[in-house]
């Protein structure tokens, strides 16, 4: 199938310097779907800024910059801020940052696909398998049907979820438009794994609350697993006997969050137990099983806290098991973060064919494609290495505050923050708001490529080179 393109005017004889102009204006049905995702974001970046620091919005000490933070926070639903949602903003201006976290949420790459269509005019087959892709849809199927299903589950899920914790949650709060405003904003949070909350203290008032904790901890896991795995469960509800009539992604899906939930709150119960002046040490059997729970859920995606969290309150230990869970992240085409649940499972599954003898990946009596086992390695390593300078970045000078008495952040605070940062988790151990303009610069771009994902920024940046036809002897190398 040909390629469509545009041709330029056509007539006896075109200056260049009309040419020039004309390619000019043609720049934007040049466009890959990487690019184009990228520059979208941007724009939506650019002018929900502009919004959100508008007296209409915001009190006068959000300036900016801290709309810039905010909105970035909010596109990449993670979480982190350095204004008081519930004091600094308005009711307008919460609402604002709620259609921002729907934009983020409910697909970022799935609005901008489905925008090219309209700006980029008829694709091919080629284009229309990226789009496919991009909206985790193995096919050619159109983009719109695709969409408005994600926006139907999405939505039957987070009203249901308002009208629980309308009704049995937030029953301290005595005005039912507040209760209401509430419900509605922590449900919008929670399904998109943003973590933001209209409270100071984010949720830790509510520790105690069965209700709350398993409403957003389960709004948190159905947005993290992926529109694709919970479409899949409704489709096949009535031939759930077991999990050998799903697809392999979604039984890779559905174990790996399971166990790492379950490993979460095992090992942050066991890390915490046993440290002086611990988050949990105070608390009875029962909520250490909710807090610790709930904390593993959000710890890999969403961002809510019903503890405080700081390097005196959590051990070491705690820290770097959370470091670690927000790593892993969310599944693909959820609306979390991180390497994602697939490819680490995939990791493991490489490492037991390598301890096995084996030289193809078999996962669940299914072999796994040696190009999506080089891609699990390169997404881990390269979202690995940009940890890290993001972290030597965040080092660099003294990023904290800018006066004389200014905390000097540790080594794990840092990573803690980066890491949180880029896996779009939004926990924050009170390092954010401390932080100077370079510091919260470097939290914003790892936001930002955290969301997009590091393969598809360098995609955006490679994408038109061509794809090398040229086969190369093999040679053994020592490991």
């Amino acid at each position: 199938m040909a390629k469509h393109r545009a041709s330029p005017p056509s007539g006896p004889t075109i200056p260049l310097g009309h040419l020039r102009e004309w390619r000019r204006w043609q720049w934007h049905k040049q466009l890959t779907v990487p690019q184009f995702t990228v520059v979208t974001g941007l724009l939506v970046i650019a002018s929900g800024t502009l919004v959100l620091a508008s007296p209409l919005c915001s009190q006068d000490s959000v300036g900016l910059w801290e709309a810039l933070f905010t909105v970035t926070s909010a596109i990449t639903v993670t979480g982190l801020s350095i204004v008081d949602i519930g004091a600094e903003l308005t009711p307008l201006g919460q609402g604002v940052l709620a259609g921002l976290i729907l934009t983020g949420g409910l697909g970022l790459m799935a609005i901008t696909t489905f925008l090219q269509g309209f700006v980029q005019g008829r694709s091919g087959l080629r284009q229309r398998l990226d789009k496919g892709r991009s909206l985790d849809e193995f096919g050619v199927g159109g983009i719109g049907p695709t969409f408005h299903s994600i926006l139907r589950t999405a939505s039957w899920v987070m009203l249901t979820g308002t009208v629980i914790l309308f009704c049995f949650g937030f029953n301290d709060i005595r005005d039912p438009g507040q209760r209401l405003w509430a419900s509605l904003f922590h449900c919008i949070s929670a399904y998109n794994n943003a973590g933001f909350g209209l409270w100071s203290d984010n949720l830790v008032q509510y520790k105690g609350n069965a209700v709350v904790n398993g409403v957003i901890g389960s709004l948190i896991v159905i947005g993290g697993i992926g529109w694709r795995v919970t479409n899949e469960l409704w489709s096949r509800r009535r031939q759930l006997g077991g999990l050998r009539h799903l697809s392999l992604h979604t039984r890779l899906v559905l174990r790996s969050t399971a166990i790492l939930i379950a490993l979460g709150a095992l090992g942050l119960l066991f890390t915490e137990q046993f440290a002086p002046d611990g988050v949990v040490a105070s608390l009875n059997l029962w909520e250490k099983l909710q807090v610790t729970l709930f904390q593993s859920i959000t710890t890999r995606t969403a961002g809510f806290n019903t503890v405080p969290l700081s390097i005196s309150t959590l051990s070491d230990a705690g820290l770097l098991l959370m470091i670690g869970l927000m790593f892993i992240g969310a599944s693909p085409g959820g609306t979390g973060g991180g390497i994602k649940t697939t490819t680490f499972a995939i990791l493991m599954g490489a490492t037991a064919s390598t301890l096995e003898g084996r030289s193809d990946v078999v996962i669940r009596r299914r072999q796994i494609p040696g190009e999506l086992v080089l891609k699990a390695v390169g997404v881990t390593l390269a979202s690995g290495l940009f940890v890290l300078l993001l972290t030597l970045l965040l080092g660099l000078g003294p990023t904290a505050g800018g006066a004389a008495q200014a905390p000097a952040f540790t080594f794990i605070e840092k990573l803690f923050t980066c890491m949180s940062a880029f896996a779009t988790v939004g926990l924050d151990v009170g390092v954010t708001a401390n932080l100077n303009r370079w510091g919260q610069l470097v939290l914003i771009v790892g936001m930002f490529t955290g969301r997009l994902g590091v393969i598809l920024l360098l995609s955006a940046l490679y994408s038109r080179r061509p794809r090398s036809r040229v086969g190369y002897p093999r040679e053994e190398v020592l490991i």
